[in-house]
């Protein structure tokens, strides 16, 4: 096929996703990310004001936490509840629930309130998040897959810019409460389309038992990760991160010895390259870990407005979300490898360039090159991103441990995102409170963990082609 075919059978397949009889799905599909990304960016940007208002400064940061944990917990059910509910009642109990949270923290007199607000908002958004994964085996034919992964992992690139865009808006004007009920309309708008498009998927009662061991070691895993990076820095950081991962490890070890789980049983196979696909998914989730700190060494190093931080900030999901809408027309198995090895090499290379260039009172220059550094460090994630999806897809077939293989890739990124965060914090923690070096440290640390993922996009490279996929039981 000469490259103008294969150009043209992109831009077919695009359109037939985006403007043909798939746009529905596909604005469905998106719209449920978008959401669940934007409000994390959105309600950072409310909190000042809210905090202003209801009060409960001291516990600001667990406005992020309980979402979090609300929403790693949810995600982790996400192929259990589309087996029994099928895709349209799965799609709107999410929606109900997200509605329903943001009802709550728009009604909130006190914080305490607004935690209970923020902790339902979770439980929705994360099955949202990943139902846009899950939804797009059962709901679209194979030849669609990479792009509907694209623009779905995109909209996570979309809702960091968007959500602080109407977040500061929103709070300039004192709208805070109006904001949160404009997410449960935007909720009860996607709903409308599912009702109207989303093709019934079958329902059934789910072959194995909700995994409790799994979502209590996990569950309490994050939220001593959660607790480090609230906790003062020192000795009680240091502890609730070695209980993190420790829980972390357990939950691991636990799933490949256990009989139901929260990862599909192909996971642990011998031949199966669905693991080094998760790990590879968490190294991407790691460098996205950096955009918190972002915005805060723009300002504290090159004296940006905040405003113009912030869109430094965003430069990372910038590159991710450009660049994965191109490279989802990769087509040859050869092609598709190559992208999945590229990825971490690309993504480590972008932060320790951004982390090199850092020094007191840059000029104008170096600070476009940091921007340039951290947009082509988010290509590095866009790179691969796509065709990694698809190999969670193809890699266990339908039914129930396809479900979990696709809804795994989400929950391996939420999981992996608590992580980095928490890590992020405590790097920067360190070499406080000169800035400089903080961001040197977190940049060339992170940069050195993303590079050695190389090893592990080696194997997930094995994931794409019609070899991928392994019998499940294998695994057991």
């Amino acid at each position: 096929m000469t490259q103008a075919q294969q150009e043209t059978e992109a831009n077919g397949a695009w359109r037939e996703l985006v403007a043909g009889r798939y746009a529905p799905i596909a604005a469905v599909l998106a719209g449920g990310v978008l959401v669940e990304a934007s409000n994390v960016y959105l309600t950072t940007s409310l909190l000042p004001t809210i905090v202003a208002e209801i009060g409960g400064a001291d516990f600001y940061a667990w406005t992020m936490v309980t979402f979090l944990l609300a929403s790693v917990v949810s995600a982790m059910l996400v192929s259990r509840i589309l087996v029994q509910q099928g895709a349209v009642r799965a799609y709107l109990l999410a929606l109900g629930l997200f509605a329903l949270g943001s009802v709550l923290c728009a009604a909130s007199p006190w914080m305490s309130a607004l935690l209970v607000g923020r902790t339902v908002q979770g439980l929705g958004g994360g099955l949202l998040a990943g139902l846009g994964y899950a939804l797009i085996q059962r709901s679209l034919p194979r030849r669609l897959w990479a792009r509907a992964a694209a623009l779905v992992s995109a909209m996570w690139g979309v809702g960091n810019v968007l959500g602080p865009v109407v977040g500061g808006v929103a709070a300039q004007l004192g709208a805070w409460r109006a904001t949160f009920i404009g997410l449960a309309l935007v909720c009860a708008l996607i709903g409308v389309v599912v009702v109207r498009s989303m093709p019934a998927t079958a329902r059934g009662a789910s072959r194995e038992a909700v995994p409790w061991t799994s979502l209590a070691l996990l569950a309490t895993g994050v939220a001593a990760v959660g607790v480090a990076s609230i906790v003062p820095s020192g000795a009680a950081t240091v502890l609730a991160l070695v209980v993190g991962v420790a829980l972390g490890a357990a939950f691991i070890r636990h799933e490949k010895r256990g009989g139901s789980g929260i990862l599909p049983r192909v996971t642990f196979a011998r031949t199966s390259s669905l693991r080094w696909v998760y790990v590879t998914v968490a190294v991407m989730a790691f460098g996205i870990g950096t955009e918190a700190f972002i915005p805060l060494f723009g300002q504290e190093i090159g004296g940006l407005i905040p405003f113009v931080a912030g869109l430094m900030g965003a430069a990372v999901s910038l590159g991710w979300s450009l660049t994965q809408v191109v490279t989802a027309n990769a087509t040859g198995d050869r092609s598709r490898r190559g992208l999945i090895l590229a990825s971490p090499l690309v993504l480590g290379s972008g932060l320790a360039a951004y982390g090199v260039l850092q020094h007191s009172g840059p000029s104008a220059l170096v600070v476009v090159l940091w921007f340039v550094a951290l947009f082509v460090a988010g290509a590095g994630i866009g790179l691969g991103f796509p065709h990694l999806t698809v190999a969670a897809l193809g890699s266990a077939g339908d039914g129930e441990e396809g479900a979990k293989a696709a809804a795994g890739v989400n929950t391996v990124f939420l999981i992996a995102s608590a992580f980095s965060a928490a890590f992020a914090g405590v790097l920067v923690n360190l070499a406080a409170p000169d800035m400089v070096r903080s961001a040197q440290l977190l940049m060339l640390v992170f940069a050195g963990f993303c590079l050695a993922g190389v090893v592990a996009a080696r194997g997930a490279s094995r994931g794409i082609g019609p070899a991928a996929v392994v019998d499940v039981d294998e695994a057991a």
